[in-house]
């Protein structure tokens, strides 16, 4: 029997009620690790045991805190290669890919280091006569962070690093099919002098461990990265309690392809935008909004790209398309390609592989002759497929764009300028990208959607201090100089 991997809490590694098996997607005979699941009174004693520490973490020194986060996210880059191999042979994307997460993990924690010497209050003198007013931010409190498979660990240390920069406590629930990650990343944390509870791992499912942790009144915020669906209910369990709740969901992000675009530029774009990691994340380009006068031209060299594109082992040499994360997934997926077919579209590849190793693998598709009414455009697919539509002018593109319930992302090719900045002040979307892919941000500056796509303060740079803390306005009497 493996050894099986524990959840910590207030300070423990401790045994859960039952445990799961980890499979690797691109060979399921590989044992990636078996994983503890905590039960309903674990939780119960980790919101106990972070509740219990926050006095002893507000004590903690600033200069001690930023060299808690700093040690976190140099040993994360210092491992990059071990851990992002770890991380794609759970989740299944290439090595690349998965060593790139890592170290930008790391920078997530060197980053929010960095911020913790720089939360700095306002002061400002009253109205009235002799009175001061100082305007600080404090904690929140305890933070319950649920955090999602496509991207295990870069997502939870967006989330973790900022809430323990700010002075929370965190209580981690990752997704259950990526527990190798979320177990190392939970392993480094630990181990770097936090004050026991300040930072918790619960692992388990999230209709019983995700559910109880949200609705639980010992939670002061929650912040969710899933899909819309999930998140919607989330929202509504953490409204029973008024607890801050931060979600960040579904897209349909559009790359819209003018007639003066370097095609060739556009489809490099198309093919990385939506085809890496398997498509299998929120900012993928899902729609391509392609101009008449260059769509045939496009369509003609994506499907070359993207039929070019070797699928296979994520830790073999040369891979680009990993396996699909699980069969329920993949079989989500094919059934997306059949939909589309009944809806009376054009498919090119979108097919079940048998490769050498026995896992969950697809040909990547291009779909096309579609239109946005579609229910393949209207939906997230979270699959290595995007569907070309057809415009014939720029207002076109743009409302097509923004005809949506979405809005993550939103791009556009075009040589033109006065286009550009067109459609980066009417894109209905959180972040807008000019002749880039829309899969690609940074992680200085504010990160999220409108619409169903995000809810609550932003996600990343200075902005996450919104959502991790809470103004306290201070008012003093300062009295009559003698």
């Amino acid at each position: 029997m493996a050894e099986v991997s524990n959840n910590l809490i207030g300070g423990q590694w401790v045994a859960g009620a039952s445990s799961v098996e980890n499979r690797n997607p691109s060979d399921l005979s590989d044992v990636v690790g078996v994983y503890a699941q905590a039960e309903q009174s674990q939780l119960n004693d980790a919101v106990s045991a972070a509740r219990a520490v926050m006095p002893a973490w507000r004590a903690v020194g600033l200069e001690a805190r930023q060299t808690m986060l700093d040690t976190i996210g140099r040993e994360l880059m210092a491992r990059a290669e071990e851990l992002g191999t770890l991380l794609s042979r759970e989740e299944g994307k290439p090595v690349a890919e998965g060593k790139g997460e890592v170290y930008r993990a790391g920078q997530f924690f060197t980053y929010y280091a960095a911020e913790v010497l720089r939360q700095l209050g306002e002061n400002a003198d009253s109205t009235r006569p002799n009175i001061e007013i100082d305007v600080r931010r404090e904690p929140m409190g305890v933070v319950a962070v649920i955090s999602p498979w496509n991207f295990p660990t870069a997502t939870a240390s967006w989330k973790i690093a900022p809430a323990l920069a700010y002075g929370n406590a965190v209580i981690w629930k990752p997704a259950n099919q990526t527990p190798a990650s979320a177990w190392a990343l939970a392993e480094i944390i630990a181990r770097a002098g936090l004050p026991d509870g300040a930072f918790q791992l619960l692992m388990g499912s999230g209709s019983s461990i995700g559910n109880s942790l949200v609705e639980h009144k010992g939670i002061d915020a929650v912040t969710f990265t899933g899909s819309y669906e999930v998140g919607r209910q989330v929202a509504i369990a953490a409204a029973g309690n008024l607890t801050k709740v931060q979600l960040e969901l579904g897209s349909k992000n559009a790359l819209v392809v003018m007639d003066d675009a370097d095609v060739d530029l556009a489809v490099a774009a198309a093919t990385a935008g939506g085809y890496s990691g398997s498509g299998q994340k929120c900012t993928a380009s899902s729609r391509l909004l392609v101009h008449s006068a260059v769509h045939d031209e496009f369509v003609e060299k994506l499907n070359k790209s993207v039929a070019a594109l070797k699928v296979g082992h994520a830790l073999e040499a040369g891979t680009q398309l990993g396996p699909i994360v699980s069969e329920s997934q993949l079989n989500e997926n094919l059934a997306w390609i059949e939909k589309a077919r009944t809806e009376g579209a054009d498919v090119v590849g979108g097919e079940r592989l048998q490769l050498e190793h026995d896992g969950y693998y697809m040909s990547p598709a291009v779909i096309t002759n579609t239109t946005n009414s579609m229910q393949l455009n209207r939906d997230e697919l979270f699959a290595p497929i995007a569907a070309v539509q057809k415009i014939d002018s720029y207002e076109q593109g743009l409302a097509t764009a923004n005809d949506t319930d979405y809005g993550l992302v939103a791009g556009i090719f075009t040589r033109s300028l006065a286009r550009a900045t067109h459609f980066r002040r009417h894109a209905e979307t959180g972040c807008v990208m000019v002749n880039l892919p829309t899969a690609g941000t940074d992680y200085h500056v504010p990160f999220g959607g409108r619409k169903n796509s995000s809810s609550g303060p932003r996600e990343q740079g200075r902005g996450a201090a919104e959502f991790y803390t809470q103004m306290k306005t201070a008012y003093s009497l300062s009295g009559d100089p003698e």
